[in-house]
């Protein structure tokens, strides 16, 4: 797209609205039947477990297509690309609110994922295209806001629509949505479309990475229920998920016409700007995703109330998002990353304190805290990796950015889980050698209760502060590690967010 033909005024920032909002209902699809997964499974006749596979079919189908946004830009164009994605999206929703058994809602999801997956990094390549250099850092905070923002809010829709209508309607809300954005479009896209090629299709890479990345998913989503390489299944998959990862990077990076070009990592502002991007990501979600649970399983918190009490940290980021395109106007941008990732982890170490007596304030505060620097962090990080990026490979690398973004989050929310129910074991062995279980069973069985219900008693008590102070040392290490990161931003080069020039691939 040459310069002349960029967008400005009313229709860049209605443009700029389309391209987030279709990223921000592909994020929010990740999580919104997290907290429906009773629903699912009571209505459809199933075990919660196998409920899950709803969430597992379609993380592995939205990973899987997410590279692959470079090579369909490139073959279709990213605008056709993109607006066929949306039809798909929309299409595979009405089937997932549609469906009556659980292989029907997997099958459809699957489709779902599919079609989301390039959605992601096409708007934010689409994105770059049509704003002017000067401006891209402040359309990139609109981006990176939903991006933040799905994740955050995805609890809160699900328990609201599953709760308040049924979970079919988690699925089927993306329709006015899509609809809306379809006619954006086909209205206000159009001079970002860039010449097509016939690239060949690496036959060889996407049998590839369908196989190690399907693994590892699989891996990350059902190890913890599995007690992990103890299972021969898990173990089985772990091997193959290596094996086909190291094949994969060898073939990727000797074949002339890759389907994920690994070469963007030459660029060292990217290369390095993507570690920090998805370890900071991944140390971020380990911390969010056990507070929902936590706050029901001992807070006595419903779902719903649960996803009121975490989105305040979305709305603070709402509110700072304007804020880190003008401070980088006067200020180095790997200092205002450094102090947004300091930030973050010290609002993360705030929340160690947290008691199961805490009051609804007691948990606002740090998740506010915690809002307000996640612009700073992200919406940086990400102008920095982009600005020297060559048109011909934004497409790739935006790609490739955001399946490092996805397995950030994969790792860091199957990591924390496992650490958090591991530590929960290890609180509750310990608190239940500490409590003079004799002398409590005393005062409740003088108070009227049996010699079962206070014994019932008792380890509910336990299991209680147990959930708790495992919660309290996830805190602890994310918010540790997080401030940690921050010391790899200063191996990049001192940066010049003027943005990628135009262009097609």
């Amino acid at each position: 797209m040459s310069e002349g033909k960029r967008l400005s005024g009313s229709r860049l920032l209605w443009a700029a609205m389309v391209l987030s909002t279709a990223n921000f209902m592909v994020v929010l699809d990740t999580t919104i039947a997290n907290v429906s997964i009773p629903h699912i499974a009571g209505s459809l006749g199933v075990s919660a477990n196998q409920a899950t596979w709803t969430i597992t079919s379609y993380a592995v189908a939205d990973a899987i297509t997410v590279v692959l946004s470079g090579w369909l830009a490139q073959r279709f164009g990213g605008v056709r690309t993109f607006t066929f994605c949306l039809i798909g999206f929309a299409f595979f929703s009405i089937l997932c609110g549609l469906s009556v058994t659980l292989d029907m809602l997997v099958a459809a999801r699957i489709g779902q994922g599919l079609c989301g997956g390039p959605l992601i990094p096409l708007s934010q390549t689409l994105m770059m295209r049509i704003y002017p250099p000067e401006k891209l850092a402040q359309g990139m905070s609109y981006w990176t806001l939903t991006t933040m923002l799905g994740p955050v809010l995805g609890p809160v829709a699900g328990g609201l629509i599953s709760d308040g209508l049924s979970w079919h309607w988690i699925f089927l809300i993306n329709i006015p949505f899509a609809i809306a954005l379809l006619i954006g479009c086909r209205t206000l896209l159009g001079v970002a479309e860039n010449e097509t090629a016939k690239v060949r299709i690496d036959g060889i890479g996407l049998g590839l990475m369908v196989l190690w990345i399907g693994s590892m998913q699989i891996v990350l989503d059902i190890g913890r229920e599995r007690d992990w390489f103890a299972d021969p299944t898990i173990l089985a998959l772990g091997i193959v998920a290596l094996i086909g990862f190291v094949v994969f990077i060898i073939w990727e990076l000797t074949d002339d016409h890759p389907i994920v070009d690994l070469r963007v990592l030459r660029h060292k502002s990217f290369a390095i700007a993507t570690a920090c991007f998805t370890l900071g990501y991944g140390s971020f979600y380990a911390g969010i995703v056990v507070i929902p649970q936590w706050m029901q399983l001992s807070l006595g918190y419903t779902a719903t109330y649960a996803g009121y009490a975490t989105c305040v940290t979305g709305f603070a980021s709402f509110l700072m998002s304007q804020f880190p395109p003008r401070v980088l106007k006067f200020v180095d941008a790997r200092v205002v990353v450094t102090c947004g990732m300091v930030w973050l982890g010290a609002g993360t170490l705030l929340r160690t304190n947290w008691t199961s007596q805490a009051d609804f304030w007691t948990l606002f505060y740090p998740q506010a805290v915690m809002g307000l620097a996640i612009p700073f962090f992200f919406t940086t990080l990400i102008s920095i990796g982009f600005a020297s990026m060559p048109p011909r490979e934004a497409a790739s690398a935006a790609g490739l950015f955001a399946f490092m973004r996805t397995m950030g989050l994969a790792f860091g929310t199957s990591l924390s889980l496992a650490y958090w129910d591991n530590q929960s074991r290890v609180a509750g062995a310990e608190l239940a050698g500490k409590v003079n279980s004799v002398a409590t069973q005393a005062v409740l069985t003088e108070r009227g209760f049996s010699f079962e219900q206070g014994r019932t008693i008792i380890a509910q008590l336990v299991d209680k502060e147990a959930i708790t102070l495992a919660t309290d040392k996830i805190f602890l290490l994310t918010g540790l590690i997080t401030i940690a990161i921050s010391g790899l931003v200063w191996l990049l080069p001192r940066p010049r967010l003027s943005g990628p020039p135009g262009g097609g691939h």
